[in-house]
């Protein structure tokens, strides 16, 4: 795959279980919204250096 194409896909399951986290804890605390798109991030960075 390209890197530009895994760059997308990536980006899109990133926004998508964003949404996800949203939709699913709607009355989550903002600070958790916070935290939990952090830890997203930061877990596709580390499987984006692993490939």
């Amino acid at each position: 795959m390209k890197k530009i194409n895994r760059d997308i896909f990536y980006w899109f399951a990133w926004v998508i279980l964003l949404i996800f986290w949203n939709f699913a804890y709607p009355n989550a605390k903002p600070i958790s919204d916070v935290l939990v798109a952090i830890m997203l991030s930061i877990i596709f960075t580390l499987i984006k250096k692993k490939k």
